[in-house]
């Protein structure tokens, strides 16, 4: 993606089913948890680097021992940070007491993250400073273990001011109105109820010490969550850690945000991403199962796992984002998926080109659009080859001209290169872009001047921005007769609730193109007619109801907007033509048929909160308000 956004987040859990002793003997050092954990997060190490954070829970830890530790961090290399920290209080604890080193069971007692349970979190900051304090897990302490919780989560609420009054109706005093605060209370809340329900049934017949067991033995973790998420609306893979041992990692009805579990009699392991997984531990692909969407995989004190359903499972509707772009491209599905978009788009390119493939040089930016690269070269291979067939069936040519035909490839260049070095260190703004469009550099003297077309692949074309500011100035220097950029995405007409940073409507490139063409056609009080149906409504249930935004884009066609784009990333110095071609709805799903989540794309938002957001963003945008509209 050309354009940079924040995205996502990872979540990594791990649950030790057997004693310490048992990792020590088989693998040499009571760190292994530990270990596993740092793998698990530096291959996820894509998913979050404006943060970091983890937690540990010592199962059964006597009174005055620490049951529950948490590390987080916000430096650049926030996992090293973190994990160094630990490594260092290991080293100087064996130091210290050379003579108890080898005593397991001393080490276990007093290094403070050694654990039975460990959850891990990568962040990236859609919204708000990026402090440690906002770095997940979020604790939630008590004396009482059964009562405390820790939570880290891949999600976004979209109706974070309900819950806030939720809470307030509950009899809490929230600390702070954000997703993250109001998940860990709201769990917590019901986890404080159940508590106090069992208390209640066992306060006649035992004492406060044999009920403190009872109720770690009896809890039921599925009732909690069922009622703490009854309401919740948005994405989420959302890992805890309860103070007692038990740990959970519950799933949205839609299955949005991605969550993956393996289990053997050593471990239970969740992760964002199934080749964390794979490459940590070492397993077959198939034994890493998805967790069903709505669904939790609930891990009890004693290590048994469990899928309950929490809540009425939906239609499936995974975000398509994660296999365009965010996922790490290792995964073989997500491989095949990508190279799939990239043979999908040669129809149009083919067309774009005027099938003259003499001519024509084929390129990538960024680095990770080189798997959808690989499928498009496959498919012009392909169109080639059927080519090749016919010409030679027909038995028209010169032995000259059937060399040419079986000789001919297709030309692939490098032609876009990121100087990872070089930082827009520069405040001002027009400094700033001049500096912006050398952040990309170019190889030159491979393009014919004035004859070659130029099919440069994106991941995505999100704002714009840098495609304007940058690469197509670039290219433009290498005198090219057309330069086509593909977009491995359809267009980014609305925004994203549900985890990703695409926010507001006015930066995406897509809805401006779509104001420029209400403006040509004298359009453009169709934005007041669109605006006041939204006042209408706001504040009733038609609000969630009804995407008013998709009126404006059925006014035009999918080739009138990719045109309208052409023309506003086009600098007015630059002397090629400039043409963009986006992926299809239809042919995206067909490259993802089990991930089709496409608001972003479509406006048919999941859940009724996303619907509502898109309805408030135009308003902001109206209104001239630079926030977020959930």
């Amino acid at each position: 993606m050309s354009d940079s956004i924040k995205h996502e987040c990872g979540i990594a859990l791990i649950r030790l089913r057997k004693p310490i002793e048992y990792y020590v003997e088989k693998y040499g050092t009571p760190m292994y948890g530990v270990n596993k954990l740092f793998l698990l997060m530096q291959k996820q190490h894509n998913r979050g680097q404006d943060g970091a954070g983890v937690a540990s829970i010592k199962i059964d830890a006597g009174p005055g021992m620490e049951y529950i530790s948490r590390f987080r961090s916000v430096k650049t290399r926030a996992i090293d940070s973190i994990f160094g920290k630990i490594g260092k209080e290991y080293k100087e604890l064996k130091e210290s007491n050379p003579e108890k080193a080898e005593d397991i069971s001393w080490v276990w007692n007093n290094m403070p993250f050694l654990g039975d349970v460990y959850l891990g979190h990568l962040r990236y900051g859609t919204h708000g400073v990026n402090s440690v304090d906002n770095c997940h897990p979020m604790v939630r302490e008590n004396n009482w273990r059964s009562r405390s919780l820790a939570v880290a989560g891949n999600f976004n609420m979209t109706n974070v001011e309900e819950q806030f009054q939720k809470l307030i109706e509950l009899g809490q005093h929230p600390k702070q109105k954000s997703d993250t605060i109001t998940v860990l209370e709201k769990i917590g809340h019901f986890l404080d109820e159940e508590n106090q329900e069992l208390f209640e049934s066992y306060k006649h017949e035992y004492t406060n010490k044999e009920i403190t067991s009872l109720i770690e033995e009896n809890l039921d973790l599925e009732r909690v969550l069922k009622r703490a998420a009854k309401d919740f609306d948005g994405g989420y893979a959302m890992a805890g850690l309860t103070g007692y041992g038990a740990s959970f990692v519950v799933r949205d009805p839609n299955g949005i945000r991605p969550a993956y579990y393996y289990i053997d009699e050593e471990v239970v392991v969740i992760a964002s991403e199934k080749p964390a997984i794979k490459t940590a531990f070492d397993v077959d692909y198939a034994a890493i199962k998805e967790i069903t969407p709505g669904h939790a995989l609930i891990v009890d004190k004693e290590g048994n796992p469990s899928l309950r359903e929490i809540i009425e499972p939906r239609e499936k509707l995974s975000c398509s984002f994660e296999r365009i772009y965010f996922s790490r491209g290792n995964d073989p599905e997500i491989y095949e998926e990508r190279k799939n978009m990239g043979k999908r788009l040669c129809r149009q390119i083919l067309e774009a080109v005027n099938y003259d493939l003499k001519n024509t040089v084929f390129s990538y930016i960024p680095n990770t659009a080189e798997t959808s690269w690989l499928g498009m070269m496959k498919g012009i291979e392909d169109y080639l080859r059927t080519y090749r067939k016919q010409a030679i069936l027909n038995q028209q040519l010169t032995e000259e001209e059937l060399d040419d035909i079986l000789q001919f490839k297709p030309r692939a260049e490098k032609l876009v290169i990121k100087d990872v070095k070089l930082r827009t260190f520069i405040t001002d703004d027009n400094n700033r872009d001049d500096l912006v469009t050398h952040v990309y550099d170019t190889t030159y003297e491979v393009v014919k001047k004035g004859i070659d077309t130029l099919v440069v692949l994106d991941d995505s074309i999100v704002r714009g921005t840098t495609l304007e500011k940058s690469i197509i100035k670039m290219l433009d220097k290498l005198d090219p007769k057309k330069i086509i950029i593909v977009s491995c995405a359809p267009q980014i007409r609305y925004p994203d609730c549900y985890g990703i940073d695409m926010s507001r409507l006015k930066e995406f490139v897509a809805f401006r193109a779509m104001l420029a063409l209400l403006e040509d056609r004298g359009l453009y009080y169709k934005i007041d007619e669109v605006y006041d149906k939204c006042l209408a409504v706001e504040g009733t249930e038609a609000f969630k109801e009804t995407n008013f935004v998709k009126e404006l884009f059925d006014l035009f066609t999918h080739d009138e907007i990719s045109a309208k784009v052409s023309e506003i990333v086009k600098a007015p110095e630059v002397k090629a033509e400039v043409q963009v071609i986006y992926q299809t709805i239809e042919d995206l799903h067909l490259a993802c048929p089990n991930h089709k989540g496409d608001w972003y794309f479509t406006g048919n938002y999941p859940t009724p909160g996303g619907t509502r957001v898109v309805n408030r963003a135009f308003m902001n945008f109206v209104e001239k308000k630079a926030v977020r509209a959930y």
